[in-house]
């Protein structure tokens, strides 16, 4: 159970007794359930805080799970996601997967079962079944705290990133003043390295830029037809 100490789920259930349910097994089980009631309170929860899961029901009242998954996706493409629904149907199944989640849970189902395919679920996807949890890097006047992707600036200063923003300044700050390869970056944060990738990852890198302009010792460098690095001047 140690390993699961400090993972956060985010609970999206419209019914209050299996929202109630949910909450205790998961806290007998080590893990930090996070309760919201519809799919607007999820996705505000989604975007203000740090999940290593999510679970979702997809007939919610407000915005429903499928709509709730799809947002959620547009900043954080990389967190698993759960449904839990009474939506059988090969459909809804498959629209649940295309979207992008990692498991569709039918009702009812025991909550060992739930507990086995959440334990298999984090097993996959961090080292050890538990996300990591990354140090605060400091660069230049900055400090760049991934695990709540907030980037602090001077005089209290706060950016608050995307997870694409967050999973590229980590790379750039673990690889200070090192040439990064072009491809790399695409397939380590992106996990694909196609032209509209390369395309996307621009945008993110003019933002990044934009971000850190204020320290004009940090410049992320392009070099042509290799790669980038972020130069830190001393």
């Amino acid at each position: 159970m140690r390993e699961r100490q400090g993972i956060q789920i985010l609970i999206v259930e419209d019914d209050s007794n299996m929202r109630y349910l949910l909450q205790e097994n998961l806290s007998s089980k080590g893990y930090i359930p996070v309760p919201a009631a519809d799919g607007e309170e999820g996705l505000k929860k989604a975007r203000d805080g740090s999940f290593g899961l999510y679970v979702i029901d997809i007939m919610l009242p407000k915005m429903d799970g499928f709509q709730l998954a799809l947002k959620i996706r547009s900043f954080d493409d990389s967190t698993p996601i759960i449904f839990l629904t009474s939506r059988s149907a090969e459909p809804d199944r498959l629209q649940g997967f295309k979207i992008g989640c990692d498991d569709y849970i039918t009702k009812p189902f025991s909550l060992m079962e739930l507990d086995y395919r959440i334990q298999a679920i984090l097993k996959r996807t961090y080292k050890n079944g538990a996300p990591e949890n990354p140090p605060v890097f400091k660069i230049g006047i900055f400090e760049f705290d991934y695990s709540l992707r907030i980037l602090r600036g001077p005089g209290s200063s706060e950016k608050k990133l995307t997870r694409k923003e967050s999973d590229l300044l980590r790379l750039f700050c673990e690889k200070k003043n090192t040439l990064i390869n072009r491809n790399f970056i695409m397939n380590h944060v992106w996990g694909n390295d196609d032209y509209f990738i390369s395309k996307s990852m621009e945008v993110y890198l003019t933002r990044i830029r934009h971000l850190l302009k204020a320290d004009p010792g940090l410049e992320i460098v392009n070099v042509y037809g290799t790669g980038y690095q972020l130069l830190e001047k001393k």
